[in-house]
């Protein structure tokens, strides 16, 4: 019985794959690594580089149990035929127009009956969440993950909606206009380093130097209120829409959630918005959960053909 699947998260810098036991719903112990990669690298270095950590963990299985690889993957991407569509987003654009699926399968010596499917990395995060998270319990959530982007998804009964009039267009919120840009240029990373650095003249890499900085720094904790009152306001309409009873938040930058949560919970009080507001447990574990759980066929089937709306 096939009852094995391998869940790869692809990261802007890295890849990390774990074998996930889809009876016990639970990562097996000792598959799980992590693979570093130049995202500005030729298409074949990325490739051997997804290769050699997929490789590593197919090492620690029975490979005849395995039903496939689920891929958590950013966009933009053909996620029905697998097949890179990279262009204008500054990391894997060597691979545009690659069938990822072709050239893995070869390099992995798979054959056909094991599958590769694709889903999109915060679809995949939210998938994990309402399947094994912290949304177990709750029918209607709203997952977000906050980092180098400004991940979203809508969940209903473990199911992505990216249709209908309760949802934005594509099911995700980073694409919406907000103030003068849209969403994603307010609330991902460079947000907080560009912000800073026309604040306080002061280089840093990553929002951590910032949260640091916020003990004795005013204007650092002022970006933080800005942050998460910002998030509050732009979020409670689709709140209110999609009548979500939760909201689950993962994400580098929720490492600093101390620093901005109290403004966006005071955000959402002011638009008369009553929702829980839980950080995740599973953290890097969630996307692989979320890819790996594409590979149970039952489940499957229901997110097929939501598959061409991401």
């Amino acid at each position: 019985m096939k009852s094995i699947a391998i869940g790869a998260d692809i990261g802007g810098s890295h890849i990390y794959s774990a074998a996930v036991d889809l009876s016990t719903h639970k990562i097996i112990e000792g598959t799980g690594f992590t693979q570093q990669i130049n995202n500005k690298a030729g298409s074949i270095e990325i490739l051997d580089g997804w290769s050699k950590a997929l490789s590593a963990t197919m090492q620690q299985i029975d490979v005849a149990r395995l039903a496939g690889i689920g891929f958590a993957m950013p966009g933009p991407f053909d996620y029905p035929n697998g097949i890179a569509l990279f262009e204008r987003v500054e990391k894997y654009e060597s691979l545009y127009g690659v069938n990822v699926s072709a050239e893995l399968r070869q390099r992995l010596q798979l054959d056909e009956n094991v599958h590769f499917r694709y889903i999109n990395d915060a679809t995949a995060f939210a998938i994990a969440e309402a399947w094994v998270g912290k949304a177990g319990n709750f029918d209607r959530m709203i997952a977000l993950t906050l980092g180098t982007g400004f991940g979203s998804a809508f969940i209903d009964h473990g199911i992505p909606v990216l249709e209908g009039d309760s949802v934005p267009e594509m099911g995700c919120v980073w694409h919406l206009p907000f103030k003068d840009k849209i969403a994603n240029d307010y609330f991902s990373t460079h947000w907080f380093t560009g912000t800073y650095s026309d604040r306080t003249g002061k280089k840093v890499s990553g929002v951590k130097e910032i949260a640091d900085a916020a003990v004795t720094e005013a204007a650092a904790n002022e970006l933080f209120r800005e942050y998460g009152s910002n998030m509050g306001h732009f979020l409670a309409p689709w709140i209110k829409k999609f009548d979500a009873r939760v909201i689950v938040i993962g994400g580098n930058i929720t490492g600093a959630y101390d620093l901005f949560g109290k403004h966006l919970e005071n955000a959402l009080h002011q638009n008369d918005i009553k929702v829980e507001l839980l950080l995740s447990d599973l953290k890097e574990d969630a996307a692989v959960m979320g890819g790996a759980r594409l590979l149970d066929e039952s489940y499957y089937t229901k997110v097929r053909d939501l598959l061409r709306l991401m």
